[in-house]
């Protein structure tokens, strides 16, 4: 027996490390595992293919292993035809390792194919010839597309970040040079000795860790601003970046039909982006003082840090190869945040809604200078500072919600100021039940 493989060591594993197959009628089915392994999109490590064996459960519904096996000439086959596939078919060559483990049937063996994650990101040639790439989704094997695709190359390196990439056709005119000198005087980068010269250059890091501001074109040897700097200091960010845009609507009743809503479509750099939708949120998050409680008669309708964190997390870490604009909808119920793209690479659904996910930025000089500046908390704080402040201020907890095309955060209104404003409704002429909502500020 193996000492490498023991199966029933392995349903105690994530079943997006294991792809168990009784029996192999397709031996792309294999392949395509096995370069899902090898891309860990995941960051698992590899995973195991084993062929001739599934996972069940017993009668006591415990989990277990039948060991059905594969016979001689066709473990032998599918061992071949595997191995030649990895080092023809795939982009660049993989090479899985191999183990044997018996069965009860001594006519018959398990076929066990162990691949570990590697550097690359690798494709598997169909027979069009056609190159794809494959990750685990779960306990499944998908075709990475789309964002899936490049967060893989990204991770591997094939890829630069997006936000570290050039805005092509776009040059130093089109960045406003005092919002840069403010930036970087407030984020105390900027050496008074030497000014803001350095940085308009393809060579002056904004740390050992960020990127300059600048890529110079090595055909046309012309100077192009990074992605990152035209959100921050773009005199026109959405010429170059369409999806750098936020729609506020406002909404008097519970959804849509009301036949009355507000409407602000706010481009520009992401600071006054960021200046404008506060103000917006800072109107949701009024002060409403109860007369008739005599213990504790003020209370807010939003904590305004729960409006700002998730103001924070739409704007750096959306997705901004996306062309829809980031979306605040104010309800009388609630506040909803929809954010294009889905969750970052390395952040899952679970550890997302309940607050225990690690700092995970798709954007990082983004971030980073962002963080810096103190407009935004970098540190994954973002959805857990949103869970303490709604439960402080008695409100319900937000609704989180992500899928492949969009991130969405909905923030409920305190139920005292919506009993209250009901109450008010209904009541108006009674000066002691009366609810007096009141601009104010957290």
């Amino acid at each position: 027996m193996s000492d490498r493989v023991d199966l029933d060591q392995l349903l105690r594993r994530e079943n997006e490390q294991t792809e168990w197959k009784r029996g192999v009628a397709d031996v792309d089915d294999v392949l395509r595992c096995l370069c899902a392994f090898a891309n860990d999109l995941n960051n698992l490590g590899g995973g195991y293919v084993v062929c001739g064996a599934e996972e069940s459960r017993d009668p006591f519904g415990f989990p277990q292993v039948i060991r059905a096996g594969l016979e001689s000439a066709r473990l032998r086959d599918l061992e071949g035809r595997v191995l030649t596939a990895c080092r023809e078919r795939v982009d660049h060559p993989i090479a899985p390792l191999l183990d044997e483990i018996p069965t009860h049937d001594p006519a018959r063996r398990i076929l066990v194919f162990t691949q570990p994650a590697t550097r690359h990101a690798h494709t598997l040639r169909s027979r069009d010839d056609t190159g794809k790439y494959y990750v685990r989704s779960g306990s499944s094997t998908i075709e990475a597309r789309n964002g899936l695709m490049r967060e893989l190359l990204v991770r591997k390196g094939a890829l630069e970040p997006w936000d570290h990439r050039t805005c092509d056709g776009a040059t130093s005119a089109d960045l406003d040079l005092l919002a840069v000198r403010e930036c970087l005087n407030r984020a105390r980068l900027l050496d008074p000795d030497q000014g803001l010269e350095p940085f308009l250059s393809a060579d002056r890091s904004l740390s050992p860790f960020r990127p300059p501001l600048f890529r110079r074109e090595p055909l046309t040897g012309a100077l192009r601003p990074r992605n990152f700097a035209m959100l921050l200091f773009g005199r026109e960010p959405t010429r170059w970046i369409p999806g750098a845009a936020v729609l506020f609507s406002r909404y008097d009743g519970p959804d849509r039909s009301e036949p009355f809503a507000e409407r602000h479509e706010i481009v520009g750099n992401l600071p006054v982006q960021r200046d404008r939708l506060s103000a917006l949120l800072a109107a949701e998050a009024v002060t409403f003082f109860d007369k008739r409680d005599t213990e504790s008669p003020n209370g807010v309708r939003y904590p305004v840090r729960a409006l700002y964190e998730a103001m924070g997390n739409a704007l750096v870490h959306r997705d901004y190869e996306r062309v829809e604009p980031t979306r605040f909808t104010a309800f009388e119920d609630r506040l909803e945040v929809a954010s294009p793209g889905g969750l970052p690479l390395g952040v899952d659904s679970e550890s997302f809604r309940t607050g225990r996910a690690g700092a995970r930025w798709r954007n990082q000089a983004l971030a980073w200078i962002l963080s810096r500046l103190q407009r935004v908390q970098a540190e994954g704080q973002g959805i857990p500072t949103i869970l303490r402040t709604l439960a402080e201020s008695g409100c319900p907890p937000p609704l989180l919600e992500d899928g492949a095309t969009r991130v969405r955060c909905v923030l409920p209104a305190s139920p005292a100021y919506l009993s209250l404003k009901r109450a008010s409704k209904l009541d108006a002429g009674s000066p002691d039940t009366r609810a007096m909502p009141q601009p104010g500020s957290a």
